[in-house]
């Protein structure tokens, strides 16, 4: 397990703030500029509402893991002056929590055990989506090797406060969703779900590559008991051609030597722009400027093309 190092401790933010965020990074590689931009406008649309501003390392997929990703992202945050509250929550200790979450689910008919592969799925001929092949019961020499949540044939509306009104069928656009993987790990929702609920976090603030995760997560809450938290959804990074920035696409990492060049870059992506007298300043200022001004009017909805340097 990485370090529990808990940041400089923001001595201004009450212990029980109304607003609470979280940055929720996996330690697959380190921080590159993508993941920058979701951890800065996570962080001022805490700070600039006197918030809490929460770290949780997602840890629960040890394939994906890179050795010493978790202690770096934390060096790198803290040398972007991107300071968290409260000491690191690391998913990897929460295995009973998630554990009596399935329970729950099981209890109360939420959930079955399903038999079927990513190759069968695709084989039935409806892309990603489940077919619901297992939902009434396992097929004749099935094999339970995943346990899904069974979704309503409804829809989801909810406002999310860039992107504005999201709907969603939670049957036909999400299908039946995994909560437990057939190698035995704990899915994303689940866990995301658990631990945001366990965290008391309002509000959620994360690139729009995840905005489709966002109807079954809302209805796993419903199922839970837990409260639905605000969602806002950041632009995303992209390259040329036009994936996102992320750890598989060899995005690179950020400057932890130098960050304010690179800070001042991440403000401009969201439509912060620091003024001239603030061109070379470092981390401490800027994020001072940043969190006077910020304003998710002045954020931009849809992504922008990143290469070296320049974003367009």
């Amino acid at each position: 397990m990485g370090s529990m190092s808990t940041g400089q401790p923001v001595t201004t933010t009450a212990k029980h703030a109304r607003y609470r965020g979280r940055f929720a990074p996996s330690p697959s590689g380190p921080l590159h500029f993508g993941s920058l931009v979701t951890a800065l406008g996570s962080y001022l649309q805490a700070r600039c509402q006197q918030g809490e501003w929460l770290l949780r390392m997602e840890d629960i997929d040890p394939p994906r893991e890179q050795a010493g990703a978790a202690d770096a992202i934390l060096h790198a945050l803290e040398a972007y002056h991107l300071y968290w509250d409260g000491t690191v929550l690391y998913q990897s200790t929460r295995h009973e929590a998630y554990e009596a979450a399935l329970t729950q689910l099981t209890e109360n008919h939420y959930s079955f055990f399903c038999s079927c592969s990513r190759k069968s799925i695709a084989a039935s001929g409806g892309g990603h989506i489940y077919p619901g092949t297992c939902r009434d019961g396992l097929p004749p020499g099935g094999i339970p090797r995943i346990v899904r949540v069974r979704v309503p044939n409804r829809h989801d509306a909810f406002t999310d406060a860039l992107q504005g009104q999201v709907k969603s069928n939670l049957q036909t656009d999400s299908g039946d969703f995994v909560v437990r993987r057939a190698d035995g790990l704990y899915a994303y929702h689940l866990a995301v779900v658990v631990d945001d609920a366990w965290q008391g976090i309002t509000d959620i603030v994360r690139g729009t590559d995840l905005l489709g995760a966002t109807p079954p997560q809302r209805y796993l809450q419903q199922c839970l008991g837990y409260p639905h938290p605000q969602y806002t959804h950041l632009p995303l990074a992209v390259n040329q051609q036009g994936q996102k920035l992320s750890k598989q696409n060899l995005a690179t990492a950020i400057d932890t030597l130098h960050p304010g060049a690179t800070l001042n870059k991440a403000l401009a992506f969201l439509g912060h722009p620091p003024p001239a007298e603030l061109q070379g300043a470092g981390p401490a200022l800027l994020l001072s400027w940043a969190t006077a001004h910020w304003n998710l009017q002045n954020v931009p909805r849809t992504a922008s093309v990143c290469v070296d340097d320049r974003c367009d």
